[in-house]
């Protein structure tokens, strides 16, 4: 009889780490909510939280109404719409929500912010514990936050008119920025210690916000991870003729932007992400980013989020000046090479894709430059299919290696704020996608594999040791660099070397792997010829 009570006793402990507990109420602008405590008793967890309204397809975003009684803040499913298959699109117009992760214990002062914007291209994506579980980060005394905003033509259509101004996806965030400004009190977090952080796609939003006044004095520090806004794959700069071909793909022939806010507007969520535009022949993946950010014309009674180039908003020194840390991976490209196939590999040729914001003045220019990044990535290799770690590196390289070294050193030139910069080359099982896509005999981490050594999936790993060091190293730095505004404050016996931030003269970034050590930031090849070429013909407008 006693054994049989000690197991009913273990049962009900068991069955009460299933049974979600919930929080106390708390109040933030727009009513009561309560969250629940972590089945591991560790955080608090407050999913899908209106932050923000859409009131009319297209247009910016509206402060989220007020909700009567108690908002249950438990919803862990909600996305933005978008295309998960030719024939299978998944999530939602009304999507503008956000997840908020606390530590257990409040009675202490309040705790530095991490707000994380998701990658996916501007295509794809969620902010979703399912891939960004807080564990991790939030273990080590922060609070982290994560959010939905709108992807693809529903948040990047561009028609310079007050009915589609552009950048819906990124006011989006705005709006976001904005309620943790007004709300993370209540969460016990500090609103002025906001430290905006993403990855890929995200990544280059957070440069979208270093540049845009629409998002002044709403963070206080910036992480990038692979992506900038300075990547060509990152801006549309003819978004006028992308949504017409949008358009003729559906069948039709528009006069004006007018009639093409009329079809787009009458069409369902699967005709509108279930078209395509199809890329150049010879181009790369990359190139299939068309409905992304854009430079907005000036509307009377509208904000924009920016009227100029992220570029040129840098080098005139007119943007939000914070310590930033960004990095890389060091086979950015795998990941890429994986979306493609073989008929777009066989078809693949330096000459047409090169970047689009290159512009030659003359063919012979175009020519040119091209073979001489043919010899430097390539060789004498005539076909690309069997040299997959070559097509690798050139993708690599242009679309994110090249455009993150670039902005880390426009940014050290026109600020006096620290620009640490890392490589992130750690090769382990935590490598999610570069074994998805299938590249485990090649080394080095490929795009957004750092994301399992800061986040914690909702699916069980097997971790060794080395990862779980790993794990522990990154997340100590990134919230190191959220608390004290330097990732590793003093050398000791977890962090043997000192990380610096770079400098014109000399400037060093740190390489993250099973033990740290430093390289020149401008010391491959391929880098270099991407810098001349840029600089002999880089897109003015």
């Amino acid at each position: 009889m006693g054994v049989q009570w000690r197991w009913v006793v273990l049962s009900s402990l068991w069955l009460a780490q299933l049974v979600k507990q919930p929080t106390p109420i708390i109040s933030v602008s727009s009513g009561l909510l309560r969250g629940t405590v972590s089945t591991d008793g560790t955080h608090l967890r407050y999913n899908g939280i209106p932050y923000a309204l859409i009131t009319e397809r297209f247009q910016d975003p509206q402060p989220a109404p007020k909700w009567e009684g108690v908002l249950d803040a438990v919803n862990e499913n909600i996305r933005c719409a978008q295309r998960f298959s030719k024939t299978w699109i998944t999530g939602y117009e009304d999507c503008l929500t956000l997840n908020v992760y606390t530590p257990l214990d409040l009675n202490r002062k309040p705790y530095p912010v991490m707000v994380y914007i998701h990658g996916g291209g501007f295509r794809d994506g969620s902010g979703s514990p399912f891939l960004y579980g807080p564990e991790y980060l939030v273990k080590n005394g922060v609070i982290l936050v994560t959010l939905n905003y709108r992807l693809e033509v529903l948040g990047f259509l561009c028609l310079g008119i007050k009915e589609a101004p552009g950048n819906m996806g990124l006011k989006d965030q705005v709006e976001a920025l904005r309620w943790v400004k007004q709300n993370i009190k209540q969460f016990n977090g500090d609103p002025d210690n906001i430290t905006l952080f993403g990855e890929s796609a995200g990544s280059a939003s957070v440069l979208y916000h270093i540049v845009s006044p629409m998002s002044k004095n709403l963070f206080n520090r910036a992480i990038m991870q692979s992506g900038s806004a300075i990547s060509p794959w990152s801006m549309q700069l003819e978004p006028i003729k992308t949504a017409f071909k949008l358009a003729e793909q559906m069948g039709y022939k528009p006069k004006d932007v007018y009639e093409v806010l009329h079809i787009f507007k009458k069409k369902t969520i699967m005709e509108l992400l279930g078209t395509r535009v199809p890329r150049r022949e010879g181009d790369t993946i990359l190139s299939e980013n068309i409905f992304v950010p854009c430079i907005e014309e000036v509307l009377n009674g509208r904000e924009q989020l920016i009227t100029d180039s992220p570029y040129n908003i840098i080098r005139n020194g007119s943007f939000n000046k914070v310590p930033i840390m960004m990095g890389f991976n060091s086979a950015e490209g795998f990941m890429f090479v994986g979306k493609e196939n073989d008929t777009t590999i066989s078809k693949f040729n330096v000459f047409d894709s090169l970047p689009r914001d290159l512009e030659f003045p003359t063919a012979l220019d175009k020519i040119t430059t091209s073979q001489k990044l043919t010899k430097v990535y390539f060789g004498n290799l005539e076909n690309t299919r069997g040299a997959l770690d070559l097509l690798a590196k050139y993708e690599g390289d242009a679309g994110i290696v090249y455009p993150v070294i670039f902005t880390a050193d426009l940014l050290i030139r026109n600020m006096d704020k620290p620009v640490f910069v890392y490589k992130f080359a750690r090769d382990g099982w935590m490598n999610l996608l570069k074994l998805l896509y299938g590249f485990v005999r090649y080394s080095g981490a490929t795009h957004a594999d750092e994301l399992f050594y800061l986040f914690k999936p909702e699916v069980t790993l097997p971790m060794s040791f080395l990862e779980q060091n790993v794990i522990h190293k990154m997340t100590t730095m990134w919230t190191n660099f959220a608390k004290f505004e330097n990732p590793i404050p003093c050398i000791n016996k977890e962090f043997l070397i000192k990380w610096e931030p770079i400098n014109p003269i000399k400037p060093e970034l740190l390489v993250i792997d099973t033990e740290f050590s430093k390289e020149t930031l401008w010391n491959d090849e391929g880098i270099l010829l991407w810098n001349q070429t840029y600089k002999e013909f880089r897109r003015k407008k």
